[in-house]
């Protein structure tokens, strides 16, 4: 099993889920909203104490709602569209293989966003800006590309399997 679908697990996502997902409201708001909510909520506790847990709580229930408030798409001929299908066909790699021009640059942009992350989490610890903005700029920079790398997965495998097709309409 992957590490992607495992999280995907962790987070219930199921196929109404995903569906629901590859509407752009979804894909874009969950994109520019989750890293700034999550920063600041946790920066709050310079302002709010204790009480900052109530907006990481919410930021946390944010990304968990996300994929399920928006309906299904009229269409997922869109590019954040096509980035979530990709980002399933990617998860999904260890039952359908993807061709191997695709495997070195995902994992390459995970570990940038990691590491960004981590950059991100020391600035927050020491309410550092610098560290943490950094952080969160490679975070958001590798996540980008890593959705511009599976929409390219998803053009590449869409004709590969009957299900992957259906998604794409």
């Amino acid at each position: 099993m992957t590490l992607e679908r495992k999280i995907a697990s962790a987070f219930q996502m199921s196929e109404e889920a995903w569906a629901r997902h590859a509407n752009p409201w979804s894909g874009w708001t969950r994109f520019v909203t989750t890293l700034p909510l999550l920063v600041l909520a946790v920066w709050s506790r310079v302002w709010l104490g204790g009480w900052s847990l109530i907006p990481v709580i919410t930021a946390v229930l944010w990304i968990w709602l996300n994929p399920r408030i928006f309906p299904k798409p009229r269409s997922t001929d869109h590019w954040i569209s096509k980035g979530v299908l990709g980002e399933r066909v990617w998860l999904n790699r260890d039952q359908i293989p993807v061709p191997q021009h695709h495997h070195r640059v995902p994992n390459l942009l995970n570990v940038v966003s990691a590491l960004g992350a981590v950059l991100m989490i020391g600035g927050l610890i020491q309410l550092d800006t610098w560290p943490t903005m950094f952080g969160a700029t490679l975070v958001i920079f590798g996540k980008l590309w890593f959705i511009d790398r599976m929409v390219w997965l998803y053009e590449d495998m869409k004709d590969t399997n009957p299900e992957y097709r259906s998604w794409l309409y």
